[in-house]
């Protein structure tokens, strides 16, 4: 199949199966990293687009390669990578660093940018096993994937299309009650994520179990018989730009500052463990 050549980063593609050629300097970073964490037995997993043509067969350029790990892998990862040579920084304690090689990088992501949600051991012992830049390893189950792009609505990037993608190519194979554990009190995402998949194929509306859908709008409906003015404002949890006039103007309450705090002093007691 021939190989599509990348557009630069800032032109939206079409979604297509024709697989892109990655430069030869960024895929033998990508090679070079994957081995040393296979070969010192970390354990991780693949995800963002790798992960995304796995269990779809979208394929789409990507600027990076995401790994997901526990902070404790993160912490053993860079260190390793350090002495191999490698730039390697903490861009925010609370869920991502980066590794450097010229103009190329890997993310290591431990959890969501708003701290909702965290990667733990059992995000990598459910991955699937997989090939990437010839090199055998694994990429997140599909129900993890979803759940790292439940928070991911913001106004310059959007990924329902990637959860509706996700539930189309699972044809009804996937575990709800595992995506919904992990979506826990935020479970009205899924939901919104569920009505647009349903709006989008309508055909496959039995993709998901219907008691999926009864549970969920059951306590949808339940939520709006009665107003609860005691509730939280949780807009910046979805784009702190795009509702920072609520919070900077407006009085509310930035529940994103009370997220990241605490799951940075957990970030980093974990890190010492």
């Amino acid at each position: 199949m021939k190989k599509r050549a990348a557009k630069p980063e800032s032109e939206v593609q079409a979604t297509s199966s024709t697989p892109l050629e990655l430069p030869k300097d960024q895929e033998a970073l990508f090679h070079e990293v994957l081995t040393l964490l296979e070969g010192n037995g970390l354990p991780y997993a693949v995800a963002g687009a790798f992960a995304l043509r796995q269990h779809t067969g979208i394929c789409r350029f990507t600027k990076d390669l995401d790994i997901f790990l526990s902070p404790q892998t993160a912490t053993k990862a860079l260190a390793l990578l350090e002495r191999q040579g490698f730039r390697c920084e903490v861009c925010d304690p609370v869920w991502l660093a980066k590794v450097h090689r010229n103009d190329y990088f890997i993310d290591f992501i431990t959890g969501m940018s708003n701290a909702v949600i965290a990667v733990d051991d059992s995000w990598i012992e459910r991955a699937y096993p997989a090939q990437v830049c010839g090199v055998d390893t694994r990429v997140l189950a599909p129900e993890e994937v979803i759940a790292s792009k439940l928070f991911v609505t913001r106004r310059e990037r959007f990924d329902g299309a990637d959860i509706a993608h996700l539930i189309f190519a699972s044809r009804g194979d996937l575990q709800w009650d595992r995506i919904l554990q992990l979506a826990g009190e935020h479970w009205e995402l899924v939901l919104w994520s569920l009505i647009l998949f349903r709006y989008v194929y309508p055909a496959y509306t039995d993709y998901v179990p219907k008691m999926v859908w009864q549970d969920l709008l059951a306590r949808f409906s339940k939520l709006i018989e009665s107003s609860a003015r005691e509730a939280k404002f949780r807009g910046s949890l979805i784009d702190d730009a795009m509702f920072a006039i609520d919070v900077e103007e407006w009085g509310l309450a930035n529940i994103l500052t009370e997220h990241r705090e605490r799951r940075a002093k957990i970030e980093r007691r974990l890190r010492r463990a």
